[in-house]
């Protein structure tokens, strides 16, 4: 008999939730994905709507769930500054209300529980590469607080609880990630360049492009996750899941537009407050801990994603609307 857990996934109609959605109903899991659809779409689980094992509800995660799970996955919250800043008191009651109710949910029920964490808890780093022991230097007020210091809260959290109450705890701490359903005008810098580039536009460098970033590609990092989730009780993390691949900015430039063929050309733009310049994972641990490290190389990722765009921008309403978002931004 093969034997099932019932899954509930909170952001699961998300970027990344999705496709973390995918993969547990292929595998035969029970899964409800919770999502308020504020970045969400209902486009990326499309494909689950009509599974027997799978359960779509519309649900905000500041506000208590009543459910019957054995493992929690908690990737509720606006990932982009554009979305977190943009209601930054709701970002960190995702954060910290949202944490405080799966929290409550996993210890009535006594699920395993992951919380998916961000490197953003280590700020613009002295250490690097960032590893896990690293406290990380945050600024508390700035306007990327609500995110950095509600993720540093959330994890806090985590901690207490399995500490205090003995739950059964995992934190991924998710480096840049990447691929296809990322939403196109979420002002992250892979999502940015590639629809610039398809739509001719000149492709926005902020700084002078010698910032360096690691990219991490989506299937590499679902798997990071689940096999954190199904790791010994006794190891809760935090463990690093990103790609230890290192780019500038610029270089990550040139690769979309020798694989999109665009004629776009470079503009620059100030470095937005306290975006960091360096940011690269130490995965050693999730080597050791995991035996897991990601597998896809960036051109490949790029090709996979950029294809997804192009299939996107073929409806012309969809492409006009998203050149009227990007002008009014």
């Amino acid at each position: 008999m093969h034997l099932t857990n019932r899954i509930l996934v909170t952001g699961g109609a998300g970027f990344i939730g999705s496709f973390l959605c995918e993969r547990l109903v292929s595998e035969g899991h029970d899964v409800i994905c919770a999502d308020n659809f504020y970045t969400g779409n209902k486009n990326n689980i499309e494909g689950l709507l009509d599974e027997p094992n799978f359960e779509l509800m519309r649900h905000d995660i500041t506000f208590p769930l009543y459910l019957e799970v054995d493992e929690i996955y908690n990737l509720a919250c606006p990932a982009s500054p554009i979305h977190y800043q943009r209601d930054p008191v709701q970002t960190t009651k995702t954060c910290v209300h949202g944490a405080i109710n799966v929290l409550g949910l996993a210890k009535r029920v006594k699920a395993r529980i992951l919380q998916a964490s961000t490197s953003e808890v280590y700020g613009s780093p002295f250490e690097h590469p960032q590893t896990e022991s690293y406290w990380g230097n945050v600024n508390p007020i700035g306007p990327r607080s609500c995110y950095d210091e509600g993720k540093r809260c959330a994890e806090t959290l985590f901690f207490d609880y399995y500490r205090q109450h003995d739950l059964r705890i995992r934190v991924a701490r998710i480096f840049n990630t990447y691929g296809p359903r990322m939403h196109p005008n979420d002002g992250r810098v892979v999502s940015n360049f590639i629809v610039q580039a398809l739509l001719g536009e000149p492709i926005t460098i902020f700084g002078d492009g010698s910032q360096t970033r690691s990219f991490c590609y989506v299937d590499d990092l679902v798997e990071g996750l689940m096999r954190l989730m199904n790791v010994a009780d006794d190891y809760p993390g935090p463990v690093n899941i990103g790609n230890p691949g290192e780019f500038s900015i610029l270089e990550l430039a040139e690769q979309v537009i020798d694989i999109t063929g665009t004629k776009s050309s470079l503009v620059r733009k100030p470095l937005p407050q306290d975006d960091p310049l360096q940011r690269r994972p130490d995965i050693s641990e999730a080597k050791r801990a995991l035996d897991w490290e990601p597998v896809t190389p960036l051109a490949e990722g790029l090709v996979k994603t950029i294809a997804y765009f192009e299939d996107m921008l073929k409806d012309n309403a969809m492409r006009e609307k998203l050149v009227q978002n990007r002008r009014s931004a």
